[in-house]
Formats: structure tokens, C-alpha cells, sequence
């Protein structure tokens, strides 16, 4: 029996929703406030709360499937064969605690490697950005363009300034030039929400040296199915059961910016 990606994607959707509600609820309640891997890695009840609430929701329905989740509520996942869903309850979380706000829920579902449903709902603002392979991409019920060619000193690209003034992966200095030819530079502290805008065009491309599947999962496939490009730093296709370095962004863009300034450093 073939897989019915839209009746997953329709009830994606409806989880998010239901748990977009109890997040904001919860910004009247005292949260409960952890660290995880360092001071700045956040974890709160609503992340564990939410990551629960999708993962019993998941389960109920599709109980075959996997789940690969960020606060490892799910599957010790090995293997991208068969159908894996890969979630993030809250990206931002530091937002979410210092802003009430620049937060997403990120769900996607992947089959046999290859990625069908993906998700990000900005809850504060309620918008959900949306896809099924084949069939384009959505704010809400807006269809997202095509992403147009776009020159580098025309382009807005994001990447935080730590990546800047401190990097072990590489020189800090590569990334100077890029910065000083854009037109702009942006930083929102969720990856999934700046993914997110690189598939709808507020962004025209994203820099990062560190993520893991739930924080790139979803935004890879809306970005691909409106014609951008995302890969690792060398170009490389993504480690999707392992941390990457991850460049999204327009075709020409992205290309140029590998061809002259991230590879060309390498030649």
C-alpha cells in the first residue's frame, strides 16, 4: 500500500498546531529551566513536554515509523531505512526563554533517505511553512515561489557572529568576505526559522558550522522544493544521522559563494 504523504502532512500540521497552543499558554506559567551540554545549551519542561506530546501522537498513528528527537524522547535511530520522523519540539529555545519569540516546532518525515513532510511552524507569529516533495511549498495556504537568482552584494545572508570572531572548523577569516560583500547580515537564533525564510525568500542564503538532523531536517526539504540548495560547507550532501556544518541558500548563490570564497580557500 502506497503511503498517503498527505494525510501524514495533514496531521503533522494539526500536531503542531495543538502544541503551538500550550506553548504560548505556557508563557503565563514559571518554566523549568535546564542546561544540557553547556550554560548556553537550553532545555526546558516545554521542549520535554511538547517532544512528548508529538512523539505519543506519532506512535498512536504510525507505529512502525521511527522518531529521532532532540530530547531523545524517541528511537535510537541507526538507519535512515524506512520511514523516520525527525523532530525538534522547540528550536530557539534561548529565545523562547529571554523573548517569547523566534521559536519553531520542526517535524519531518523521511522515507528510505529521502524526504517527503516537512514543517516549521514559527508559533508566535502562526506561520506555518510546509511541504510534500513534489508538490511545492507553503506559508500557511500561500504558495512560496521559486527562489530567483540573487547577486551577492544584492543577497541577505544569515550567520551568527560567533561563527566570525571564533571558529575551530575553520579560519573565521574566510567567512569576513562574504560578510563585507552582502548587502546585509542577519542572526535569529533558531536555524529552523532561518531556514525557513531562505525557503520563502527573506533570506537569501544561511551559515552555520554546527547542527544536528532535528535543527536542519524540515527546512532541508522546504528549501529544495522551491529550487535552493543546501549542503554541508564543502558541498557535500548532509549526514542526516549525524552534526553538519550547513550552507542553504539560492542556486547561483550558494555555488558562487562555494566556487569563490569557501572552496577557492582550499585550491
Amino acid at each position: 500500500m502506497a503511503t498517503d504523504w498527505n494525510r501524514i502532512s495533514h496531521h503533522a500540521m494539526d500536531w503542531a498546531y495543538e502544541a503551538g497552543t500550550v506553548i504560548r499558554e505556557s508563557f503565563k506559567k514559571q518554566l523549568t529551566i535546564e542546561t544540557k551540554s553547556n550554560a548556553d545549551d537550553l532545555v526546558t519542561n516545554m521542549d520535554r513536554e511538547v517532544e512528548s506530546f508529538l512523539i505519543d501522537k506519532i506512535r498512536k498513528h504510525y507505529p512502525e515509523h521511527q522518531i529521532l528527537g532532540e530530547e531523545g524522547s524517541g528511537d535510537d535511530v541507526q538507519s535512515m531505512e524506512g520511514t523516520v520522523w525527525i523532530i525538534d519540539p522547540i528550536d530557539g529555545t534561548m529565545n523562547f526563554v529571554h523573548q517569547q519569540t523566534n521559536f519553531a516546532i520542526s517535524i519531518a518525515v523521511y522515507h528510505e533517505g529521502e524526504g517527503k513532510v516537512g514543517l516549521i511552524y514559527n508559533v508566535v507569529n502562526d506561520e506555518m511553512f510546509h511541504a510534500i516533495k513534489g508538490n511545492g511549498a507553503y506559508m500557511n495556504e500561500h504558495p512560496l515561489p521559486k527562489l530567483e537568482k540573487v547577486e551577492l552584494e544584492k543577497s541577505i545572508i544569515a550567520i551568527n557572529a560567533t561563527w566570525i570572531t571564533s571558529n575551530k572548523r575553520m579560519d573565521p577569516s574566510i567567512l569576513i568576505p562574504i560578510v563585507d560583500q552582502c548587502r546585509g547580515t542577519r542572526s535569529y537564533g533558531s536555524a529552523a526559522i532561518e531556514l525557513a525564510f531562505v525557503a520563502a525568500g527573506r533570506l537569501d542564503a544561511y551559515i552555520t558550522m554546527r547542527l544536528s538532523p532535528w535543527d536542519f531536517a524540515a527546512g532541508k526539504i522546504l528549501i529544495e522544493e522551491v529550487g535552493g540548495t543546501i549542503t554541508n560547507l564543502d558541498g557535500e550532501e548532509l549526514d542526516m544521522l549525524g552534526k553538519n556544518s550547513i550552507f542553504a541558500g539560492k542556486q547561483n548563490l550558494h555555488q558562487y559563494i562555494l566556487d569563490e570564497h569557501l572552496l577557492n580557500d582550499k585550491k
